[in-house]
């Protein structure tokens, strides 16, 4: 049976609680209500949410529901999945392609070396989010060697490639590095480098340098 998870009243939550704070100053006081489909890892995933603040509930969850699945890796966790909605998947092992695979299914991704109550509580902030975020590790983990022979990659199917001028300067962007840096480095004009992060803005329909990142990785442009 799948076991279904949502906030605690606000008054009984534990006001020490970082993990519980953080996700309810991120949701106007509610957390998400979590779905955990029975798997090897669940139970490990369960204790830990209700340690971070989260109780049983009987009803499933409605829209917004995050589910969080427990796998080896995240091709087990995806395969025969055709739901939609927020996915945390916590996985034994999370290499290159896996985590690329993730990230286009527009999942995030935890290992489960790193689960605890607040990464839990972090992850699930994140997935419930309508634009989730990328951390820095995993961007780095992806963008060090770029894609590989074998890597899901996108296929076309309408969206926008980038130019190799655009993709170096994403790259860069990714890395933290400002225009300044970016000029330096790609041995162009700063002003030069504007006009590209516009043309990345525009073509990839990016409201700022994050989300302009986060898209290109998850659509397999970079």
């Amino acid at each position: 049976m799948t076991a279904t998870l949502t906030a605690a009243p606000a008054a009984a939550a534990p006001m020490a609680s970082a993990a519980t704070a953080g996700v309810s100053a991120a949701t106007a006081g509610v957390l998400p209500v979590l779905r955990i489909p029975p798997s090897r890892g669940a139970d490990r995933v369960c204790a830990t949410a209700r340690r971070a603040g989260l109780a049983h509930a009987a009803e499933h969850g409605g829209p917004g529901t995050v589910t969080v699945v427990a796998a080896a890796d995240a091709a087990q966790a995806l395969r025969g999945r055709h739901g939609a909605g927020p996915l945390v998947l916590v996985c034994d092992t999370v290499g290159r392609a896996g985590l690329r695979l993730a990230l286009r299914a527009g999942a995030v991704v935890l290992r489960a070396a790193d689960l605890t109550e607040e990464s839990l509580a972090a992850a699930v902030r994140r997935a419930a989010h309508p634009h989730p975020s990328i951390p820095y590790p995993d961007l780095s983990h992806l963008l060090t060697s770029g894609s590989r022979p074998g890597d899901p990659a996108a296929d076309g199917g309408g969206r926008p490639a980038l130019t190799a001028r655009q993709t170096s300067v994403l790259r860069l962007m990714a890395e933290g590095h400002g225009n300044a840096d970016i000029a330096l480095l790609l041995r162009c004009s700063e002003h030069t480098v504007k006009n590209v992060i516009y043309e990345i803005m525009a073509r990839l329909q990016a409201r700022n340098r994050a989300h302009a990142v986060a898209h290109a990785v998850r659509h397999g442009l970079v």
